[in-house]
């Protein structure tokens, strides 16, 4: 045993440089404990952001819709809405056919807009989002986001 202590003792006299087996394990141990922590921050982090891109998209889309309404003397009566939500453009057209405006959806996301009598309902979603909860909604008789869910909520 002295021989080996001595043998450690001589290579550091001699300059000898390095890590001992204890330090690497223990660096190696901090490393996994801040992957631990960082990895599911991360992936919370990109699911809200796909949550924030439906949001912004809902509430452009209800600007391009309010847009088109006011063209349209107050009115959705008249309107259509063509075109694919999931991603791509949406227009919305009159009963002349002329485009009073259009609705883009960012990639990954799908929305789907419902004329219900003089209001509308829009439903958005991102193909990243798989839970059962992954849903949102704006509802113009509202004026705004309702929430994420699984269905368009009803009045009390």
């Amino acid at each position: 045993m002295n021989k080996l202590v001595a043998q450690a003792l001589a290579k550091k006299e001699n300059g000898e440089k390095g890590f001992t087996l204890i330090e690497l394990l223990v660096v190696v141990i901090i490393i996994g404990i801040l992957a631990a922590i960082a990895i599911p921050v991360f992936l919370n982090m990109r699911e809200g952001a796909w949550k924030s891109s439906v949001e912004t998209d809902l509430t452009n889309a209800a600007l391009a819709i309010e847009s088109a309404t006011t063209q349209n003397n107050g009115s959705l009566d008249g309107l259509t809405f063509t075109g694919s939500g999931a991603p791509g453009n949406i227009s919305i057209t009159d009963a002349s056919s002329a485009v009073l405006g259009t609705i883009t959806v960012s990639d990954g996301n799908t929305l789907t807009v419902t004329p219900v009598a003089n209001a509308y309902n829009i439903e958005g979603t991102n193909e990243n989002l798989t839970g059962t909860t992954d849903f949102e909604f704006y509802d113009s008789s509202t004026g705004g986001l309702l929430g994420w869910g699984t269905a368009l909520p009803t009045a009390p």
